[in-house]
This record gives C-alpha cells, structure tokens and sequence, in this order.
C-alpha cells in the first residue's frame, strides 16, 4: 500500500466517512487524505464539517456547491423521463451520486490524487453509481471501497472504532438510522425498517425531517399552480422562480401536507431486497404535475412508448449508468417530446393527497367538441362500426378457425 501518496475521500461528515479518514492513514502509510463534500442540499449536515474533517486527519476539505448543476441537470431531466424506479422510487439517491463523484474526479486529477475513496457498503448500490462515474471520467484511477477491506462488519462496530478514536458522531446507537439526505429527499434504512412487517414510526418525534405524517396534516386543503415550459419547471403560482428555489418552495408545501412519504421494499442492483422509507414532498408534486401536462399534450402512441422509456431511464439512473450513451440517447429522444408539455397544473394538496384541480395548455390535444357527450358535428358516431370491424378483424377469423378445428 506503499505506492498510495494522496487519497481523495467522498465525504458526508456520517458514521462511514468520520472513521475512513483515520483508516486510511493507519492502513495506507500515514496517507494525506484530502476530504470531498458535494453539497446536494444537505443543509446543516454540512455545518462543523470542515472542523471535523481536519480533526480527525484530513489535510482539507472542499465543500462544492452543487444544487443548482444538480436539479437542473440531474433532476429535471429524469422528471421529463417520468423515471420512476419500481413505480415508488424517485430516484433522490440514484442521480445525486454521479454529479458528486464527477467532482470528486476533477478534484482528484486537479490535487494528484493516486486513489479515490469511497465509504459505500459492499451490500448497496452507491458502490456501483460511484465507480461507474469515476470510470467515465478517470478510467485508471485507484479506488478504495474501505467496507471492501477491513474487518468492521456492522454499524455498532463503526460507532465502536469511532469511540475508541474519539471520532464525534451526530448519532447514537438507537438513533442509528442510515439517511441519506439532499434538496431533491431523504432516505432512512435500518434499525426497526429492517422488517417490512413494522409499520414506519411516522409520528416519532424526529423521524420525518421534510414534513409531517398525512395524519398531522391540515384539515384545509392546500392549492398550488405549476407552470411549465418544455417539460420544466418555471414557475409557482405565477411566480418566476429559479430551478433550487422551486424544489424548495414545493418542499414546503409538500412537506407541510403529507405528501410524498412512501414505504418501498425495492430490489437492488445487487441482487437483494431492502426496505426504505423516503420523503420527497416537493418531487413527488412535480412528477405529479408534469405527467398531468402530458395527459393533455402528448399523442397518445408517444405517451405510452414514452412510459416504456421511462421505465428503462429509471433503471439507468439506479444501477448509476447515467454517463452512458444510453441514457444521452434516451434524454435526446425525451427532450423531442417535451417541445409541446408548457402550460399550467393546478393542484389540491391535501393529507397525503395530490388531487388534480385542473390543466392548460396552448398545446393541448384535447377537444371538447370531439369528446363532448353532447350532440357534434365533427364526429360521426356511424364511422365507428367499420373501425371495429376492421380492428378486430383477426380476432373473428382466429374464432372462425376455431370453430371448424372443434
């Protein structure tokens, strides 16, 4: 381990990455490990994390500002997708990791680095959505899984090496939930959520960090108008907002509401199931609203082969194939279809609940002379009969066959 000089470190300040540091010196030759944050939008995760880095051994720290890079290049694309993994997951996670580890990348050719070090368990997926990213863009550099090495085999015993370092953690032993949290979400894993037959302690003090349970909720619906244009998000309630601000705003609301807390047992890239819980109060209000522009915008063959698309672009952006010619087709195709999704989607928050309240657009393909139940002059109901006959043509010659094979 001689040859390893200088190692970036992908660090949160959380119970992996306060103890790699003082790891990786006693383990790679009194290294100078040189610490890395991507600030996603953890909020005060990030206070004190400079003090502590250099304290526990980092010669420095950079904390880069990623937000607005991050949901307007990360996020909003994978909303005009409509990628949701397993029909539950909004991907909060899944796309954070790759603009995260291309900065690590530029930092650790920048500094000289010899190896990038990562605190992602050998069990989970950030492993993989890390190294993949580091490959696209340092092919040949050195990576160190430390989760991959040494003999900690359980969060108890990293609480343990950290006690016996006198490493501060934000954590205790019965508060030791794995979170992962930024602008887009949060992610809590462990503990009591390791059986799927425990109900989530939604109404713990400090359990939910974005919002409350849909049962502490208001009892006064809340409205909300999201205006579009080509698929992205330009505005709330007629005001302009820049990309970080909306997520924020709709944060809020979301959060104050209910909405978007889900409870999925999801299949990981790796092979096994694990159970989560997520909060994502403002995206879960966007894909809403978005998918309702589209009901009226998009034909219908591009609507449905743009379902299918986006199942596999979810799939992309959690195994972390995001720098993959794949995923760059697959965005080219969708940016096409968003050309006409702009107008307005007004909603009820209410509970837990997104009821829809009504959408616009100049671009709507919905015409209420056609699909009026009303009397028309545009459509001929008569016109229907040679349609069916037609289109269910071979299904009466495969009954006919039928008939005579009995």
């Amino acid at each position: 381990m001689g040859d390893i000089k200088k190692v970036v470190l992908a660090y949160s300040g959380g119970l992996d990455t306060s103890i790699i540091i003082p790891w990786l010196k006693e383990n790679y030759d009194n290294c100078e490990v040189i610490a890395v944050s991507g600030d996603v939008g953890q909020g005060t995760e990030l206070d004190g994390l400079e003090e502590k880095a250099k304290a526990t051994g980092a010669s420095k720290l950079y904390i880069e500002d990623l937000n607005k890079e991050f949901i307007e290049e990360y996020v909003f694309p994978t909303i005009k997708a409509d990628a949701v993994y397993e029909s539950k997951y909004l991907l909060g996670t899944s796309f954070a990791r790759p603009i995260i580890a291309k900065r690590i990348v530029e930092i650790a050719l920048a500094e000289g680095a010899d190896a990038i070090c990562h605190g992602c368990t050998g069990k989970g997926n950030d492993q993989v959505r890390f190294e993949l990213a580091i490959k696209a863009f340092a092919p040949d550099m050195k990576i160190i899984a430390p989760w991959r090495e040494w003999e900690l085999k359980s969060r108890d015993e990293e609480i343990d090496y950290a006690e016996a370092h006198n490493i501060p953690l934000k954590i205790t032993r019965e508060t030791n939930y794995s979170k992962d949290k930024n602008i887009w979400h949060i992610s809590h894993e462990g503990l009591d959520l390791e059986d799927p037959a425990n109900e989530p302690l939604y109404n713990k003090e400090g359990f939910l960090e974005l919002g409350v349970s849909p049962e502490q909720a208001p009892d006064k619906p809340t409205y909300v108008t999201i205006s579009f244009d080509k698929g992205v998000p330009v505005a709330i309630d007629g005001e302009k907002l820049g990309a970080v601000e909306i997520v924020k705003k709709l944060n809020k609301l979301g959060g104050e509401n209910g909405i978007g807390i889900v409870d999925l047992v999801e299949n990981r890239l790796v092979g096994m199931k694990s159970r989560g819980v997520y909060e994502t109060p403002g995206g879960t209000i966007l894909y809403h609203a978005h998918n309702k522009l589209e009901e009226i915008t998009l034909d219908r063959d591009t609507y449905h082969f743009k379902q299918q698309v986006g199942l596999r672009f979810a799939e992309l952006v959690y195994f972390g194939q995001w720098y993959t010619p794949l995923r760059k087709a697959l965005s080219a195709f969708v940016d096409s279809t968003q050309e006409t999704v702009t107008g307005d989607v007004k909603l009820k928050l209410y509970k837990g609940n997104i009821i829809d309240a009504g959408v616009t657009s100049p671009y709507s393909l919905y015409d209420s002379d056609i699909a009026t139940f009303d009397e028309d002059e545009v459509y001929d109901q008569k016109d229907s009969a040679g349609f069916i006959n037609l289109f269910g043509l071979p299904i009466k010659v495969q009954a006919k066959k039928n008939l005579i094979k009995e």
